[in-house]
């Protein structure tokens, strides 16, 4: 299966989940070379946007997203990675678990 890096700058986004609990951890983004090492290794690499360069999730905490199982959406141009959580199994470079813990209050109330 071929992804589409012609769009996002040659970019795809990455969203990585819990193998088990299904809980949502994080999102980056790939590019070819991210991509191709995810599959070589096994464990989740993104670009950073940022900083120009590959990284490997954990790499320096510990803290790895194992591969289980990827999923390419029907456009071919974002994949869902479907990870098991190593080290202490905090995802998130704040130390928690996974990056989405902020809860938009507006979108609470508006939705009562």
């Amino acid at each position: 299966m071929t992804l589409d890096f012609s769009k996002l700058d040659g970019l795809v986004p990455a969203v990585v989940q819990d193998e088990t609990s299904g809980e949502v951890l994080m999102v980056g983004f790939m590019n070819e070379e991210a991509w191709a090492i995810t599959k070589r290794i096994g464990y989740v690499t993104f670009y950073s946007r940022t900083r120009n360069t590959l990284w490997t999730k954990g790499e320096t905490s510990g803290n790895r997203l194992a591969v289980r199982q990827i999923l390419i959406d029907c456009d071919d141009d974002t994949v869902l990675v479907k990870a098991a959580r190593e080290g202490d199994g905090n995802v998130c470079h704040t130390g928690t678990r996974t990056c989405f813990t902020k809860i938009e209050s507006e979108w609470t109330e508006a939705a009562r």
